[in-house]
């Protein structure tokens, strides 16, 4: 029961985040076409909102281990 609660736990809370990151990207180079000369900023934020929505995978991770050792 442990190993399923683990594996769902990193399977649901990585879908998340895994989904989120790819409509960062897709927007970001959207809008990077759409005006190049503005990539830099838009590159950094991107990078920003990228980061942070990996945070929420590793919070995950976190959980999960928390689940297996505990």
């Amino acid at each position: 029961m442990k190993d399923l609660a683990i594996g769902l736990t990193m399977g649901l809370g990585s879908l998340g985040p895994a989904i989120g990151i790819g409509m960062l990207v897709s927007a970001g180079l959207q809008a990077i076409g759409r005006n190049p000369e503005a990539s830099s900023k838009i590159q950094t934020n991107m990078v920003l909102g990228i980061a942070f929505a990996e945070a929420v995978a590793i919070y995950a991770l976190v959980v999960a281990l928390i689940i297996k050792f505990v």
